[in-house]
């Protein structure tokens, strides 16, 4: 690698925006926009840049004509709902980071009939097998037979923490639905699709003065079969 023509051979060197960078002779490309997008998971997905045991992943379901992207967090094979998706590792850490506090919220459906005494301890902070949960937003929506759904809110994002969570009170998850992320809402985004977030919407949440500027964002459908490999950078980290 060199700068403004200069080998470099240092491990460390503080690099200016004007300063010329090639590698092996060829000029680094200029970072792209920082871009963010909303993307309806289905059920059955995986969210890593690949499954060990074959499983199919997020990524082969993106659109064809998405770019590289991370995703922000993670939903597990059975969940569904808003994940966020980004090409800006800058993005990620700032949504991921426990210190930002996003609130995330859920539709979720247990077998049993929960009561408002049932539901006290998640709303005063619970304790699973060692492992500390903050307090949680929860409602009540209605009983339908043998099922009780739920909003929960929590800003934190444990490793199947609503699921754990609820199983230590007496009840059984059999679906969860993520439907926003801080400012971020599923909306009427139907499963497998994909939209961008506008570019003010990020300068405006974010601060991210680099943003994309803004420009139409039609929502693209989930690509129908697997691709030949991820579209992802590193393996995401658990939500």
């Amino acid at each position: 690698m060199s700068v403004n023509g200069a080998i470099v051979e240092r491990a460390a060197l503080n690099v200016l925006p004007s300063d010329k960078v090639t590698v092996d002779g060829n000029p680094l490309a200029e970072a792209e926009d920082a871009r963010l997008w909303l993307y309806h998971k289905p059920a059955g997905l995986v969210t890593t840049t690949r499954d060990e045991q074959g499983r199919a992943t997020i990524f082969d379901k993106l659109p064809e004509d998405m770019p590289r992207v991370m995703s922000v967090g993670r939903l597990d094979l059975n969940s569904e709902g808003l994940l966020l998706l980004t090409n800006d590792g800058g993005i990620k850490r700032k949504l991921e980071l426990p210190s930002t506090g996003w609130l995330r919220k859920y539709r979720v459906r247990v077998n049993g009939r929960p009561s408002e005494n049932t539901l006290a301890p998640l709303r005063e902070g619970i304790t699973v097998e060692g492992q500390r949960y903050q307090p949680m937003q929860v409602t009540l929506d209605r009983q339908q037979g043998a099922n009780a759904w739920l909003t929960v809110g929590l800003r934190e994002g444990k490793n199947r923490e609503i699921r754990r969570a609820m199983t230590d009170i007496g009840l059984t998850v059999n679906r969860l639905i993520r439907v926003s992320y801080g400012p971020f809402q599923l909306g009427q985004l139907k499963e497998g699709e994909v939209q961008e977030i506008r570019g003010k919407v990020l300068r405006d949440q974010l601060g991210m003065e680099g943003a994309k500027p803004d420009r139409p964002v039609p929502v693209r459908r989930r690509n129908p079969g697997p691709k030949a490999g991820p579209k992802t950078g590193p393996k995401p980290g658990r939500n």
